[in-house]
């Protein structure tokens, strides 16, 4: 296969399709880096990702007798809508698997896309699930299984990505940052930019919790992880492609890993500051900047904000992780003086004037002089927290810091 012609074959395919997507300097970040940063804004994608355009040049280049019998795919969400869409332009009948735990929110979109060429099934309580129920229907009824990202014909339409870059910038390219989930992005759009702009450093990014393709590229092989963190939905698998693995150990300069923490703070940034709604996996590329603010000084450099797809019920996670992330947020398991004024004396000699209670979770035993409470607390500035330790040290309250004992933490927290 020749990518990259394959890839000259797609922007064809997807004329008046896919919308060319901004590329846009932005002036907040540019000015934070001092260099010349530009956001590929694919989260104004009619299906809020750049997920279209694989999905519809590869169900485009079906025959008719493929087409006939139809197609099936499983997603959880952008690759989903991007079928579904495809199905519906081209008339094609789709069956998309989905988990059981997928948010009505995008289990709708999808049909809203699809309307009644697609048909959704919920099955099984994960992404695995859903994929070995597609899978086995397309070998059952010899349909094609539309696969998220390691086709050749998904990576070249995603690799129109770095041609419309190129088309948009006359001017040299230092660094790309690139999202890498299952690979299939960053495949095509590094396979343009060797073509076309070598010089230009492609930089993947992936989320700390699911580090699949630079576990792979360390291990010299497509290795899967046992356990991912699934927060950034659009980007956490536990195995990349075969094809993918082997263009972006190839291709790729480096890539970063992102903490959770990290992204949610970028997510809140991205809203508060620009207006711009954007999923976990769209906020990646933005967030890693940080990991290279020496390197990228006074270059050009370009973020790909693949999606858009967030659903509004993860705000108070994403808040949450957020201030996790940036120290403000601790919670502790508190020996309680389990008598009258006890509340208070913690509230006047333990807290500062700015530091907030907004977690407490007590039950009164009377029959003993203390008993277990879990504590949250909201700081103003990640440095108070040795002063509330030393407090509660100096006035006798036992406690354990749950931040740094994860397992505790999620049994109690969550």
């Amino acid at each position: 296969m020749n990518l990259f012609n394959e890839v000259l074959a797609a922007k064809k395919q997807l004329e008046n399709v896919v919308a060319a997507t901004p590329l846009t300097q932005n002036l907040n970040l540019s000015d934070e880096f001092q260099s010349t940063i530009l956001l590929k804004r694919e989260d104004l994608q009619i299906v809020r990702s750049y997920k279209i355009r694989g999905a519809y040049n590869k169900i485009s280049s079906l025959n008719e007798k493929e087409k006939a019998i139809g197609i099936v795919c499983a997603s959880a969400g952008n690759h989903a809508q991007g079928v579904a869409y495809s199905c519906n332009l081209l008339q094609i009948q789709g069956k998309i698997y989905m988990p059981k735990t997928t948010p009505k929110q995008k289990v709708k979109q999808v049909q809203l896309f699809g309307k009644s060429f697609v048909e959704i099934v919920l099955t099984g309580d994960t992404f695995d699930d859903a994929y070995a129920s597609a899978t086995a229907d397309a070998i059952q009824n010899h349909k094609i299984f539309i696969h998220p990202f390691d086709d050749e014909k998904v990576i070249a339409g995603q690799g129109t990505v770095g041609l419309e870059i190129l088309e948009s910038y006359k001017e040299p390219i230092d660094y790309i940052f690139v999202p890498i989930g299952g690979g299939g992005l960053a495949s095509g759009l590094s396979e343009v930019f060797r073509h076309l702009s070598p010089n230009t450093k492609i930089i993947g990014v992936e989320p700390k919790g699911a580090p699949s393709m630079k576990t792979s590229i360390e291990e010299n092989k497509n290795t899967a992880l046992k356990t991912i963190d699934k927060f950034v939905d659009g980007a956490a698998v536990k195995q990349v492609g075969d094809k993918t693995f082997e263009i972006c150990r190839y291709n790729l300069e480096d890539i970063i890993l992102v903490p959770e923490g990290k992204v949610c703070t970028t997510i809140l940034r991205l809203y508060n500051e620009e207006a711009m709604v954007v999923e976990p996996a769209g906020a990646l590329t933005i967030a890693a900047l940080d990991f290279y603010k020496d390197k990228i000084k006074g270059k050009t450099v370009v973020c790909v904000v693949s999606g858009s797809n967030n659903d509004i019920e993860r705000t108070a996670e994403i808040k949450e992780r957020s201030l996790l992330y940036e120290g403000l947020m601790h919670y502790f398991m508190i020996q309680f003086p389990q008598r009258p004024g006890a509340l208070k004396e913690f509230v006047n000699n333990i807290l500062g004037p700015d530091d907030d209670i907004t977690y407490f979770q007590f039950a009164k035993k009377n029959s003993r002089e203390v008993g277990s409470v879990v504590v949250g607390l909201e700081l103003k500035n990640k440095k108070d927290i040795m002063a509330i330790k030393l407090n509660m040290t100096k006035n006798g309250f036992e406690f354990q810091y749950l931040n740094d004992n994860q397992d505790l933490f999620t049994q109690l927290i969550g």
